[in-house]
C-alpha cells in the first residue's frame, strides 16, 4: 500500500495530506509535533470530539470559528459557560451545532480545571501516557493503542466526555505524543528531532 505522495516541492509526505488542499500545511507545521500548551491540548481534545462521525477537513476548515466561539479554548473561561452560551453556540453556523458535543466541551473544561488542580497542568497529566516509541505499531496502521485505551479510561473516570480510545489516539498522533508520520515521509525526521529536543511536562 502506498504510504506517501510527492508534494509540490517534490518531497514525499504522508499520503493523507494529499487528500485535501488544507491538509498540506497542517501536516508540515502541526501534525506530529509535540505540544505542551494546556489550551492547545484542550483545543485538540475538544475538536477531536467534534470530529466524531465527521471528517477532519470539516473541523479544520471551521477551526478559527471554533476558537472564537470557545474563547480560544481557555478552559477557565469555557468552564463558566451557561445554558445561554449553549443556546448561543447552537445558533452559531460557523461551528458544528451538536448539543451533546457542545455540552461535552463545557463539561470537559470543568474537568480540566479539576485535573490541573490535582496534577499541576493538563500537559503533565497527558504526557504521562506517551508510549514507548519502540513499542509502536508501523505508522498509520492502527487507530487505537494500549495507551490510548488507558488514557481514555482515565479521562472517562474523571468525568470527561467524547474521549473514546480512537479519539484519544488521533489526539496523540496530532499532538506529538507519538511520531506517526510514514517511514518515508520527509517530515518524520523533523518531527522526531523536535520530539528529542522537547522537554516533557512534569519531568
Amino acid at each position: 500500500m502506498t504510504t506517501t505522495i510527492t508534494g509540490p516541492d517534490g518531497k514525499p509526505r504522508c499520503f493523507w495530506c494529499g487528500t485535501a488542499p488544507e491538509f498540506l500545511d497542517y501536516h508540515d507545521t502541526e501534525w506530529g509535533f509535540p505540544v505542551s500548551d494546556d489550551h492547545r491540548l484542550f483545543e485538540k481534545l475538544s475538536l477531536e470530539g467534534f470530529q466524531a462521525g465527521l471528517s477532519w477537513r470539516t473541523i479544520l476548515n471551521k477551526r478559527e470559528n471554533f476558537r472564537a466561539a470557545f474563547c480560544h479554548f481557555d478552559f477557565d473561561k469555557v468552564a463558566r459557560f451557561t445554558e445561554d452560551d449553549v443556546e448561543r453556540l447552537l445558533a452559531d453556523a460557523g461551528i458544528i451545532r451538536h448539543r451533546g458535543k457542545i455540552e461535552a466541551v463545557i463539561n470537559n473544561a470543568r474537568r480540566a480545571q479539576e485535573l490541573v488542580a490535582h496534577e499541576g497542568s493538563l500537559a503533565a497529566f497527558l504526557w504521562r501516557y506517551e508510549p514507548d516509541p519502540q513499542q509502536l505499531a508501523t505508522p498509520q496502521t492502527v487507530s487505537t493503542s494500549a495507551e490510548s485505551h488507558a488514557l481514555s479510561k482515565d479521562l472517562k473516570k474523571r468525568g470527561w466526555k467524547f474521549v473514546g480510545p480512537t479519539t484519544v489516539y488521533a489526539f496523540m498522533q496530532a499532538m506529538g505524543l507519538i511520531n506517526d508520520h510514514a517511514e518515508e515521509c520527509f517530515m518524520r525526521a523533523e518531527a522526531e528531532r523536535v520530539r528529542q529536543d522537547f522537554t516533557r511536562p512534569g519531568v
